[in-house]
């Protein structure tokens, strides 16, 4: 069936494109109420629909923002594609979601396909050291907000940054480790090339120096292909670190603090596969908090990104630059993590 068109309406109101066109623009204050429940008649009788993109175009404002994350499969995502759509909606928008698996290509796409659809501000969840991948929409006009990965120094000027600091992240897991006597602490994760992820190994070796231990002396477990991230298979990937760790014969560690949630709560169940317990023979520190970790037992310790108010600043940036109170391209807004203690950790 064709689509209906603003034309179409026109005729059965037997009025002209324009005057409907002012009406579909709330541009109706000085036409009769005949006029308009004429128009709003052939509206409802054709099952119009304006075109959203071409409004878009001629109004330079977009009703649809994008939102790129590596998976949901991961809760976090998950949670915070939920906040994004709740922050995104109480500013008269909707949200387009993607995941990229950490794949460039697949960013790439998605941002091009975005673009090419009308969306002009796009939330890409990456941590990629480079940008260049969709650096070409960038210089085009596109809003580009990136979350959980502060600015670089090779970034376009327009691009604004939310993040935690995951350095901070980093340290304060690893020091509340410290401070309950705790001196082998493993550091798991999947692939650490990406840059909130070196941040977060740096502020695990950064505490471990500032207690007088080598990293170097710490067992670190970043999966058995270096390449992968482990967004999608994190449990398994946490899973299969407590059995190698913990392997017959291994210098096993007495506490670990891992990338994610996901990847320590695979740990964990790594570890009662060994029949071990959770807090008592080995304490693990996991990172962001997702509903799963009060939910597990014992509950998880971790360190708690606050999503909602990211959320909030990466929607009004993508949508309305410099409704956070300021006007300057390439700003970056970086956040305080929080170490919330539960029983997963324990003095050793």
């Amino acid at each position: 069936m064709a689509r209906v068109t603003i034309q179409d309406v026109a005729r059965a109101a037997e009025v002209s494109p324009s005057t409907v066109s002012n009406f579909l623009n709330n541009r109706s204050e000085r036409m009769v109420a005949a006029t308009r429940e004429r128009i709003e008649r052939a509206i409802a009788e054709l099952g119009y629909r304006p075109n959203r993109a071409a409004r878009q175009l001629r109004n330079g404002r977009s009703q649809t923002m994008g939102l790129v994350v590596p998976s949901v499969g991961n809760p976090f995502w998950g949670a915070f594609a939920r906040e994004v759509e709740v922050a995104a909606l109480e500013m008269g928008c909707n949200v387009l979601l993607c995941n990229s698996e950490r794949d460039p290509d697949r960013e790439r796409r998605y941002v091009e396909e975005l673009w090419e659809d009308g969306v002009r501000g796009i939330i890409l969840c990456t941590s990629l050291p480079s940008l260049e991948h969709v650096g070409h929409v960038i210089k085009e006009g596109l809003r580009l907000v990136t979350f959980d990965r502060p600015a670089q120094p090779n970034d376009p000027a327009s691009v604004v940054s939310i993040s935690i600091d995951n350095n901070v992240g980093g340290q304060i897991a690893t020091s509340h480790l410290l401070e309950l006597g705790h001196t082998k602490i493993a550091f798991v994760s999947g692939s650490i090339r990406s840059v909130n992820r070196s941040a977060r190994y740096r502020g695990y070796c950064d505490a471990l120096e500032a207690a007088g231990l080598s990293p170097d002396d710490m067992p670190v477990w970043a999966g058995t292909d270096a390449t992968r991230f482990g967004d999608v298979e994190a449990a398994q990937v946490g899973r299969n670190a407590a059995h190698e760790l913990f392997r017959e014969g291994a210098d096993a560690p007495t506490a670990v603090v891992a990338i994610n949630d996901m990847t320590a709560l695979g740990f964990c169940r790594g570890l009662r596969d060994l029949g071990l317990e959770v807090g008592v023979d080995v304490s693990v520190i996991g990172f962001d908090d997702i509903i799963l970790a009060d939910l597990y037992d014992p509950p998880l310790t971790s360190v708690r990104q606050p999503i909602s108010q990211m959320a909030k600043l990466a929607v009004a940036e993508a949508v309305d630059p410099g409704a956070n109170g300021s006007n300057e391209p390439g700003r970056s807004v970086l956040l305080r993590p929080e170490l919330v203690v539960r029983e997963s950790t324990q003095s050793k």
